[in-house]
């Protein structure tokens, strides 16, 4: 599964800056968009920049399609455009690529079986994370890390950070970066097992495999099958349900990372990158990871802030697990929670959850509406993926790469197939 990812330039030190960024979003192969962002720093120094930042997301399945990407340009006079041509671009990319150590016969039975072999696989993932020609890639359900991506990608010149998941589990979350474009300022691991009470003593995680699940349980309790997850609904399979200790340790993660642009006038950004649990019955547990995530990265952002004295723009990406108008999308895009079990964590986290710390929107909202899927299966379509940016009147869309649609031949069956791996 994919989505689309957005970036914000960053002045450095005393720079008074005024940047436009443009941002791209990839969807399930093939959705692009591009975000205008103006930031303004001190206002000392009037240095002006101009900046483009393309971010694209895919939704995982994925192999490299014979078509090249096409980017449809959003109507510039509604978005009040201006000197688009004097800006350089970013590209971002969001993907949950789908976990090797996940990909079973027996959950993706409608895949072709040539498809879900690694080593076709791998170099199919590979190539088509090379064709996005991104600028910073951020990657859920990454395996394989050590061993394929990291060397690989370093040879395409992209430096990286990585958490992997605790518990034994083989995926975790990563940040790819063109070594020539961007330059890592920091970065922060998230461990949402941090949200277990304080004094508590830890748990054995109950996923019961070696993943999140790829049979998701949707609000009526149908199973959905969703990549990278395992049918887990009977109820000892997780330990008591209602011992925080077991139901807040999810072993999820998720990455906080500061860059600055090397190209004049070295805007800094800030980008998140996460995986969420994937129960929708346990939505308490994902409502309490976006609030720890949104809470980290505000102290993140206050931190960055004051040590490059400049006022970044924040962008969050990953795969959500969560619908369009459900308790953690409406969270995210408008700080409101309908159930709140007030979980506390190590960090004064019961205090700090009162208010959102950082008012997000959705990239593919801002511009007209979600698409209708990022993962599609026989099993389960729907939107989960998302890139959301810190709520600011410097952030436009230029345009997006072109998204294929239910009908599109490249995939019927459902994914993973072929065309994407």
């Amino acid at each position: 599964r994919g989505k689309f990812i957005q970036i914000s330039p960053r002045r450095s030190h005393t720079i008074a800056a005024k940047g436009v960024l443009m941002f791209g979003s990839a969807k399930l192969g093939c959705l692009q968009m591009i975000g205008k962002a103006c930031v303004s720093a001190s206002p000392a120094l009037p240095v002006r920049g101009l900046y483009r930042i393309q971010g694209i997301s895919r939704t995982m399945s994925g192999t490299v399609s014979s078509c090249p990407p096409e980017f449809i340009a959003v109507d510039n006079e509604k978005w009040a455009v201006k000197n688009i041509s004097e800006g350089s671009i970013i590209r971002v990319v969001s993907y949950n690529i789908l976990a090797q150590a996940y990909i079973k016969s027996t959950l993706f039975p409608h895949s072709p079986a040539r498809c879900l072999k690694w080593k076709a696989r791998s170099q199919s993932v590979l190539a088509l994370l090379k064709s996005l020609e991104a600028d910073i890639l951020c990657l859920q359900e990454l395996d394989e890390f050590e061993t394929f991506y990291k060397g690989n990608m370093d040879k395409y010149g992209y430096s990286s950070a990585y958490i992997q998941r605790s518990g034994h589990k083989r995926d975790g979350c990563g940040i790819f970066y063109k070594r020539e474009q961007t330059e890592l300022l920091s970065e922060e691991v998230i461990q949402y097992n941090d949200l277990v009470p304080a004094g508590e003593v830890p748990v054995e995680s109950c996923d019961g495999k070696d993943k999140e699940t790829s049979t998701r349980t949707s609000r009526d309790a149908s199973p959905i099958k969703m990549s990278g997850s395992q049918e887990t609904n009977l109820p000892n399979d997780r330990g008591d349900p209602n011992d925080p200790r077991v139901r807040l340790k999810r072993d999820c993660v998720g990455l906080l990372t500061a860059f600055k642009l090397t190209k004049p006038p070295h805007h800094v950004i800030i980008i998140a990158n996460t995986h969420i649990y994937w129960d929708s019955d346990w939505a308490d547990v994902k409502l309490a990871q976006v609030k720890y995530l949104l809470l980290r990265l505000a102290k993140f952002k206050d931190t960055i802030s004051k040590k490059f004295s400049c006022t970044p723009l924040v962008f969050v990406t990953g795969d959500f697990n969560s619908t369009p108008g459900d308790e953690v999308y409406q969270y995210l895009t408008s700080g409101v929670s309908q159930h709140d079990k007030g979980y506390s964590c190590n960090t004064n986290w019961k205090e700090a959850s009162e208010e959102i710390p950082i008012a997000l929107q959705s990239l593919y909202a801002f511009i007209g509406g979600e698409p209708p899927f990022t993962n599609y299966t026989p099993d389960f379509t729907g939107t989960l993926d998302y890139i959301l940016f810190s709520n600011s009147n410097h952030v436009q869309p230029i345009r997006f790469l072109k998204l294929p649609s239910a009908e599109s031949p490249d995939i019927q069956g459902g994914l993973p197939n072929e065309h994407h791996p």
